[in-house]
């Protein structure tokens, strides 16, 4: 069992959630042991038959925190994203279980990305479960439990392995936030439009449609 270097003097578990990015403990798997997990472990978890989605981050499995909401508005950003690309043939997009990895230690899954062609030779997907790939665009629908820190880690981390585009859904207040930079972004109010840029030149998705299409979550009296 090999402890992966960023845990080396962690002593408690408060240590481990806080190097995590504060994440609530019950997204943190516990085996393998925290900073000692491997690759095989998350192919076991994300492809095994009692399937989780989980990251890889600094040898620990932290289940990604999605409900059933935040899935079906990843599902149709997909679902936009693919009739786009129908007609734009820039590149392919993938689902919430693509495990890519970003940088060295740490294999993510964002809700729904694009990978433009110039990053797949030949236009051949890759045959590993864990590709090599950095998306161009990278999506994450926030829940709840997903915190500050943690989505500050990702988009670093997403930048710095080459991404041109972050986008952050807000469910709660129906908005998002558009990243060119991990510091740079513009808030689209609900009134807003989500633009491709040129990352993907054309594509709009106004914020009311996404939302009117995903219909309303029960509870929270949003329309």
């Amino acid at each position: 069992m090999i402890l992966n270097p960023m845990f080396a003097n962690v002593e408690t578990v408060a240590d481990v959630l806080e190097r995590l990015g504060d994440i609530p403990a019950n997204r943190v798997r516990w085996h393998p042991s925290p900073g000692t997990a491997t690759e095989r472990d998350l192919i076991a978890i994300v492809d095994g038959p009692n399937k989780r989605l989980c990251e890889l981050v600094d040898g620990t499995l932290v289940e990604k925190a999605v409900g059933q909401y935040e899935s079906r508005l990843a599902y149709l950003i997909g679902h936009f994203l693919e009739n786009y690309l129908e007609k734009n043939d820039l590149g392919i997009g993938y689902g919430a279980d693509a495990m890519l990895r970003i940088v060295a230690g740490r294999v993510r899954l964002p809700d729904v990305s694009f990978v433009s062609w110039e990053k797949l030779p030949n236009r051949e997907l890759p045959a590993e479960p864990i590709a090599d790939l950095v998306p161009d665009l990278a999506v994450e629908v926030l829940s709840a439990s997903n915190t500050r820190r943690e989505m500050e880690n990702k988009r670093r981390e997403y930048f710095q392995g080459g991404a041109r585009l972050v986008w952050e859904i807000y469910p709660e207040s129906q908005s998002a936030r558009v990243y060119t930079n991990p510091d740079a972004f513009e808030d689209i109010v609900p009134d807003g439009t989500l633009d491709g840029g040129e990352v993907l030149p054309g594509f709009v998705l106004p914020l009311r449609q996404l939302f009117a299409r995903a219909g309303r979550r029960s509870g929270t009296g949003s329309k």
